[in-house]
């Protein structure tokens, strides 16, 4: 039994009006003097509609992963006069920073470390890690990442900063303290989505269970929020992985779905994201409503836009997105990869030490 709408025209209107009725799969139905099939029969009239909903969701996930090079006329110059370079508009930057404690934000994949294949492969150089333990020692600075914290920490390796993973829902201060730091609680602690630990886990284990004949899907647990992966799956697999992760999470209204960089992002519906670990994190460290404060925020992913929003709304701080590409953002610079970052650090860095020459 199939249960369908029927669409007739008004007798008085002449507007088609849709009426739900039940019928078998194999019952007939007349259509210009011919009789089809029920399901013959909504093929014929709409056949597009499976295929518009599958060409949707491609559209969408493939908006969500910008890993494509640049089309010809549209290179990375093309938007630099509305998202200008930071290395080459480095003075503009140090001007508004005079006089002002910077505070910096680092997102950590396609920002301190390249995209890879494997997430787990994310490694850090050594050029790169120094380059962020220099920043460190010089201003307060922290990681924000969807990753879990404990494992950034293990890429990464310092002490000195501060990290933010699960997108913010799970912050900890340094273990060292810092010169530039106001206050004196060297393990600031935020975890404000403890109560959905039990519901992750749980729905973990359902998403292993439910992708693991998708080849290249990887599920993640980053402990406050879920990662799937699919970076490894063929595009032609997409769509099924879609629908088995939305197929999961369909009986659990505390979980909300986001996309990110060939990545299904599982979070708890909390309204918390990394815009609002920056803020958590300015708090803590006096800077809540300090007026001699310039936050700076690095990263790539559109999570990060929630960060960049804040500090635009602010009226303070600056965005710097990690881009190759032109798309919309509210970051106010731009870098095209992590090279660059560390480039902009190590000078961030010997502008800073000049500076303290000089007073």
């Amino acid at each position: 039994m199939t249960n369908q709408k029927m669409v007739i025209p008004d007798a008085k209107s002449g507007i088609p009006m849709a009426f739900p009725i039940a019928m078998p799969d194999s019952a007939l139905f007349p259509l210009n003097g011919n009789l089809f099939p029920v399901k013959k029969l909504l093929k014929k009239l709409a056949p597009n509609a499976n295929g518009a909903r599958i060409n949707a969701l491609l559209d969408s996930m493939r908006a969500s992963s910008p890993t494509r090079r640049p089309l010809d006329g549209e290179d990375h110059g093309s938007w630099n006069p509305h998202h200008p370079s930071a290395l080459t508009m480095f003075e503009e930057f140090t001007a508004a920073a005079k006089g002002k404690q910077i505070v910096v934000f680092l997102d950590y994949d396609g920002t301190l470390s390249p995209i890879v294949e494997d997430p787990d492969r994310a490694f850090i150089t050594s050029e790169m890690r120094e380059a962020v333990r220099d920043v460190a020692k010089l201003f307060p600075s922290a990681i924000v990442s969807g990753r879990c914290r404990a494992k950034v920490y293990d890429f990464v390796k310092l002490s000195e900063l501060y990290y933010a993973g699960s997108h913010g829902m799970d912050i900890k201060g340094p273990s060292k303290r810092h010169m530039s730091q106001r206050k004196g609680n060297q393990t600031v602690l935020c975890q404000p989505a403890r109560a959905f630990l039990p519901i992750i886990d749980e729905v973990y284990r359902a998403l292993i269970e439910q992708v693991k004949h998708i080849p290249g899907a990887k599920v993640e647990n980053n402990r406050f929020c879920l990662s799937v992966h699919y970076r490894c799956v063929e595009e032609n697999k997409w769509v099924e992985l879609a629908d088995q992760v939305k197929l999961v999470i369909k009986d659990y209204s505390q979980l909300r779905l986001n996309h990110g960089r060939k990545v299904f992002e599982i979070r708890p519906t909390i309204k918390w994201d990394k815009g609002n670990a920056v803020e958590f994190l300015l708090e803590s460290l006096g800077y809540d409503e300090s007026s001699d404060v310039l936050p700076i925020y690095i990263g790539d992913d559109r999570t990060d836009e929630d960060a960049f929003r804040v500090l635009r709304e602010r009226g303070q701080g600056l965005g710097i997105l990690v881009s190759k590409a032109p798309k919309e953002t509210n970051a106010s610079y731009t870098l095209q990869e992590p090279t660059e970052v560390m480039h902009f650090l190590r000078r961030l860095v010997e502008w800073k030490k000049l500076s303290l020459l000089r007073h």
